[in-house]
């Protein structure tokens, strides 16, 4: 096996100031954080990528674009599946006092949960008052597949990796432990950002090295590396592709490290007016998004 060739090394996806339409491109500016420049409004440009996201025949052109509208990275049409590892950091599961899994533990989120940078996490009745649902926060090294899976190696997982992105498992303590089964409590409307940048599986030579944080309302509660996890990214990418297809598009959050809310005394929750920001390193950048509780004010934006 080989790794999947890309033209590009970091990707986005916007809406163009010339154009009006949603194009896919790559920053001028390979340093710039896209995320944090979007949300504090300053220019963006970017050679425009003929093709799509998941075409590794798509080429980086010469023109130039201007970015009104940060977008995820992929397109919910364009996602064929989300699916979620939890308590995949060690820190993470001492800070609960739970053992570590002796298999990964799954759960999926529907597409309709799915939002973009600067978008805001909204927070429905369901899961109010938020100091009982204890809604919260989680950052997440994301995978996009990018070539059918099927029974691979963990020595050949990388290499049907598309790249890499960031996420915000967003997270309704009360509802999750009121069962064993977190989709619901973690798949509300609204509730995942997902981006700002998708970084090649070309540019990232080793997965198990990436920084992550989270900060709310400028105090920084999560500060983890994926050297941290417990279950690779390897690993995680083969033990889902046994007996499953994961086809290309198929969108894997791989677990939070120590830090979230719920865990802390007293517990911190996302509320109303919230700003609450995931940064990855290695190029990924800053995931922004306010959060909204529903039938409150909106958050200033």
């Amino acid at each position: 096996m080989a790794p999947i060739p890309t033209q590009w090394s970091r990707l986005i996806r916007f809406v163009a100031a010339e154009t009006a339409q949603i194009h896919i491109g790559q920053p001028v500016d390979p340093r710039l954080d896209v995320g944090l420049a979007a949300w504090n409004k300053q220019t963006i440009r970017a050679y425009e990528i003929s093709g799509s996201a998941l075409d590794p025949a798509s080429r980086v052109t010469s023109n130039i674009l201007t970015v009104e509208t940060l977008l995820s990275p992929l397109s919910r049409e364009e996602t064929k599946v989300v699916r979620c590892l939890g308590l995949n950091y060690s820190d993470h599961a001492a800070e609960i006092n739970m053992a570590k899994p002796a298999a990964p533990i799954l759960f999926y989120k529907p597409l309709a949960s799915m939002i973009g940078p600067n978008a805001p996490i909204f927070i429905p009745k369901v899961a109010q008052p938020v100091e009982v649902h204890l809604s919260d926060y989680e950052v997440e090294l994301t995978i996009v597949i990018g070539k059918a899976a099927k029974d691979v190696s963990e020595a050949d997982a990388l290499d049907y990796i598309l790249g890499y992105t960031g996420a915000n498992d967003v997270s309704f303590r009360k509802h999750q432990m009121t069962t064993s089964q977190w989709g619901f409590s973690k798949g509300f409307d609204n509730t995942t950002p997902l981006g700002p940048v998708l970084v090649s599986n070309n540019a990232i030579s080793n997965p198990q090295d990436i920084p992550l944080t989270c900060t709310l309302n400028g105090k920084v509660l999560q500060d983890g590396n994926t050297s941290d996890q417990i279950f690779n990214v390897r690993q995680t990418v083969s033990f889902l592709s046994q007996g499953t297809t994961l086809e290309p598009g198929s969108v894997i959050l791989t677990g939070t490290p120590k830090g979230v809310g719920f865990a802390r005394k007293p517990a911190v929750v996302l509320k109303n007016g919230d700003d609450c920001r995931v940064w990855l390193g290695n190029g990924i950048g800053t995931l922004i998004n306010p959060v909204i509780e529903e039938g409150h004010y909106q958050a200033k934006l």
